[in-house]
């Protein structure tokens, strides 16, 4: 069964489930471009009885709403021309918005009240659907570990474009092939700003899993709500869409902004908007690293930057940064690779640093060996060298695969011994429904571009197969129509006719 069998399982049974109160706040979603954390409000207090939680009208405007989470207050603005209903808590027409606040309509409870996350039970978490272990380090369909493929997954984060795409077709040459013949492949979280689009379509035409980063990698998006995670993700799953010609049912994985997830306001959007996996959970340093996991119970592990889901979200998978480090060696711990400080190593040493760390997965568990890089990795001689040499010695291992995260949640879904994989067709490289090829000579756009919070516009430059857009795209205008407020998420069936 594939890991998109099995999300379209998953997501039939969430749609039947959804609250009929969260289909209202979905239908609120109008990305504006800004929306507020605010201190707690000194002059709005969510109201009691409601579990802390619902869409309230502001008492000084209908242009505005205040959504409450879990007690807290966060200020909303409805998109220009858009009114406050609070009858049915949506911004809506001017002429069909009942200001408020009207002190007999109670709110909607826009989120369930705080349900924590149960400890793993074996005997009900089953694959394909659920996967958990009492510490994480469990090797899913109980294989021991030589059965076991050990999996790597390169991973790259940010924009993709002429600083670094030459340098990512290095490793991605066509000369280093798994044990079936395939040529070894990628996945890239990309974030929008500076994005060469053109690249990013080859990329996903050559193979590549393309997954989203945000639109705008700001800062702090943590603490923020449903809305402006949204416009960040969604936004950047639109753009590329438009602008690289990925399919949205290319798209199926996720990470946040500086390894910090949005506790439990990000994994619900991911829920709501289809998602099958997030990237963004950091592991502390441990002796046996941890496997990917689905969120329907807690997490077996410490959340090292605190903001972790604390409730179940079934089916919607984890895949955790284990730290790097190597005790006999300096460097440090590190998320990311290029965190650890082996600046003053040569490529042999880096070479060597490379194959400790991988050894705690390789004669442990073989849980995935995840490499994750931003693009500064290979701005530096010594690093680049050192990566190539641990790609050459790892592809001569036949138990070591290089594969995508969506292919390595695959496996997981229906382990395999590794003597089964040559033909496993989830691993192939053989596939008739690529992302088409990017044009010969992309489209060279400069766009205007004003931060909502500058008082100046500047130019960014942008490079797609697509057409140019008016302006350049950004929060709430993912098309760079130049309207602000255009980008509407609201599902098809709930949209004004």
């Amino acid at each position: 069964m594939s890991i998109h069998t099995v999300s379209s399982a998953r997501s039939a049974n969430s749609v039947i489930t959804l609250s009929y109160m969260r289909i209202f706040i979905i239908c609120s979603i109008f990305i504006t471009g800004s929306y507020q954390q605010k201190e707690k409000d000194e002059e709005f207090v969510c109201p009691e009885g409601t579990q802390g939680n619902g869409n309230f009208a502001d008492p000084a405007t209908c242009r505005r709403f205040y959504q409450c989470v879990d007690g807290y207050p966060y200020v909303n603005r409805c998109p220009s021309s858009l009114y406050f209903d609070d009858i049915n808590k949506y911004c809506t027409f001017k002429a069909e918005a009942r200001c408020g606040p009207i002190a007999t309509t109670p709110a909607p409870v826009t989120e369930t009240p705080l349900d924590l996350a149960t400890k793993c039970d074996l005997a009900e978490c089953l694959l394909p659907y659920c996967f958990c272990s009492k510490d994480g380090t469990l090797i899913p369909g109980g294989l021991d570990p030589e059965d076991t493929p050990q999996m790597i997954m390169l991973t790259f984060d940010g924009a993709v474009n002429l600083n670094n795409y030459e340098l990512y077709k290095k490793v991605f040459n066509g000369k280093l092939k798994n044990p079936n013949g395939c040529p070894i492949r990628g996945t890239f979280f990309l974030s929008h700003e500076y994005s060469n689009y053109a690249q990013v379509q080859a990329l996903a035409h050559y193979g590549h899993e393309i997954a989203t980063g945000t639109v705008s990698q700001q800062q702090g998006l943590q603490d923020k709500g449903y809305e402006e995670w949204v416009g960040e993700m969604i936004g950047m799953r639109e753009i590329l869409r438009k602008f690289a010609n990925i399919s949205r049912s290319e798209i199926t994985g996720t990470r946040a902004p500086f390894l910090k997830p949005g506790r439990n306001t990000q994994f619900k959007v991911l829920e709501d908007f289809g998602y099958i996996y997030d990237s963004s959970v950091g592991v502390p340093p441990l002796p046996i690293p941890v496997w990917p996991y689905t969120l329907d119970y807690k997490i077996a592990h410490e959340c090292k930057a605190g903001t972790c889901p604390t409730k179940s979200f079934p089916g919607l998978w984890e895949v955790p940064f284990n730290a790097h480090y190597v005790e006999t060696y300096e460097g440090g711990h590190c998320p990311y690779l290029d965190q650890c400080v082996l600046h003053n190593h040569d490529a042999n040493d880096v070479l060597q640093w490379l194959q400790e760390d991988f050894s705690r997965y390789y004669e442990q568990n073989r849980a995935p060996y995840m490499m994750p890089f931003h693009t500064n990795w290979f701005q530096i001689k010594e690093l680049e060298q050192g990566l190539h040499k641990f790609l050459h010695w790892a592809a001569g291992l036949q138990d070591v695969w290089f594969v995508t995260v969506t292919q390595a949640l695959t496996w997981m879904t229906d382990p395999k011994p590794v003597k089964s994989l040559i033909n496993y067709e989830a691993w192939r490289c053989d596939r008739k429904d690529l992302p088409a090829a990017p044009c010969n000579l992309a489209n060279k756009c400069a766009l205007s571009f004003k931060q909502p919070e500058s008082n100046f516009t500047d130019t960014r430059y942008m490079e797609t197969c697509s057409e140019c857009p008016n302006q350049y795209p950004w929060l709430g205008d993912s098309g760079g129509t130049g309207i602000p407020g255009k980008d509407n998420y609201v599902p098809e069936n709930l949209r004004r006719k």
